[in-house]
Formats: C-alpha cells, sequence, structure tokens
C-alpha cells in the first residue's frame, strides 16, 4: 500500500552517495525524480564513513562536497548536505533519514536509488525503518531483470509494507568507478562530468594513479 501524500508538505528526495565523483548520471537521475513524483527538492548527500565502502581510494569529504556544489550550482531545486560527512563514525542511511524528517517535520522524504539496489536493501543496517519512513524511487534501466525485480518489490511490500516507485533511467549508465578509470587512463570524460567538475579533478589530480 502507498503510503499517504499529505497536502501541503513538502517533497524532497534524497540522493546519497560517495560522489567520488559526481556526475551526469547523478544529476538526470535526480532531474528524473523530480519530474516522476512531482518532487520541490533533490538534496544530494555526500557520505561520510560508510561501512559498505573501501575508504583508501575514496577523495577527502571535503574536496567530494565541493565538487556536489559545483555540479549542483545554477539549479535552484538542488541542495547538498553535509549531514553525514559531518556525523562521527560509520553512516547509516536510517540515521540520516531519521535525522532528517527531526529537521524537516513538515516534509515527505523520497529516497532515491538504483533497481539493482532494491535487492540489497534488506541487508541495510535497519531497513524496516527505512521502508517505513520513505518511499523509494528506484531508477530502472536495461541489464537488470524487471521480473526479478517486480517479485523482489511485491516481497517487501508483503514484508514492510515498502511503498517502492519505478523510474525509467535509460541512458543513465554512467559509473563514478568509470570514471575513474578513464582519468587514470587520460582518456576524456567529458561526456559523463559537468565541466565545474572535471576542472575541479584536473586541478586537485585526483584519480590520475587509479
Amino acid at each position: 500500500m502507498e503510503k499517504k501524500e499529505k497536502k501541503n508538505h513538502k517533497k524532497v528526495g534524497i540522493l546519497g552517495g560517495t560522489f567520488n565523483p559526481i556526475h551526469l548520471g547523478h544529476l538526470r537521475l535526480a532531474e528524473k525524480a523530480m519530474r516522476a513524483a512531482s518532487l520541490d527538492q533533490v538534496l544530494f548527500i555526500p557520505s561520510g564513513i560508510s561501512y559498505m565502502k573501501n575508504q583508501q581510494k575514496i577523495v577527502p569529504a571535503k574536496d567530494r562536497m565541493a565538487m556536489v556544489q559545483l555540479a549542483i550550482q545554477g539549479n535552484p531545486h538542488f541542495r547538498v548536505s553535509a549531514i553525514e560527512i559531518e556525523k562521527k563514525g560509520n553512516s547509516y542511511s536510517h540515521e540520516t533519514i531519521r535525522e532528517l524528517q527531526r529537521q524537516q517535520k513538515d516534509t515527505k522524504f523520497f529516497f532515491l536509488t538504483g533497481a539493482d539496489t532494491v535487492f540489497s536493501m534488506e541487508n541495510w543496517n535497519n531497513p524496516a525503518y527505512i521502508f517505513r519512513s520513505v518511499t523509494i524511487l528506484a531508477a530502472y534501466r536495461t541489464g537488470v531483470s524487471l521480473e526479478q525485480l517486480q517479485e523482489k518489490i511485491e516481497q517487501l511490500k508483503k514484508l514492510y509494507q515498502a511503498d517502492i516507485r519505478l523510474i525509467a533511467a535509460d541512458h543513465i549508465d554512467i559509473s563514478s568507478s568509470q570514471i575513474r578509470k578513464a582519468i587514470s587512463e587520460g582518456t576524456s570524460v567529458r561526456e559523463l562530468l559537468p565541466r565545474t567538475v572535471e576542472r575541479y579533478i584536473k586541478d586537485h589530480h585526483f584519480y590520475e594513479n587509479g
């Protein structure tokens, strides 16, 4: 059963990630989610210390934050939050959601993610709270079995009363690892990144050694 959307409540999408670096795929996902769910705003949240990531190859948080700020500059509907970067210890999505709800009581939150993530969300810390608290907007693209995905969504709906909605996301097939690899090999990333982010990476010599 879908969560009721209270009238006059602000609708905000949460797009979290390492953003190592942020790229055009992230921005296109945010734009598609805004249109699909009539969002008022998308909040980009660079991760702090993630228990699911190897921290060794991640550039400093302040630089990832700066790149996000450059990428969303000029879009009045996009904002960036340091809520996870400023947190001590591991970052957990359910804690971030809980804090955002505390800060913005009259806001309905939507959690933006890739459809492939739907298969693993049950393994996250406190998945029940996440499914109970937000609507999941999952970007579906070719390569993920739609039949298996729909089966998983039905399972999560039964177990957690989860509200999971699919967004068509063709042409968003870009990954940060692909960009890092291209930079280390000296290949152009002009079609993958905002120019401002590309310049920031070059100026700081990020990802040049893989």
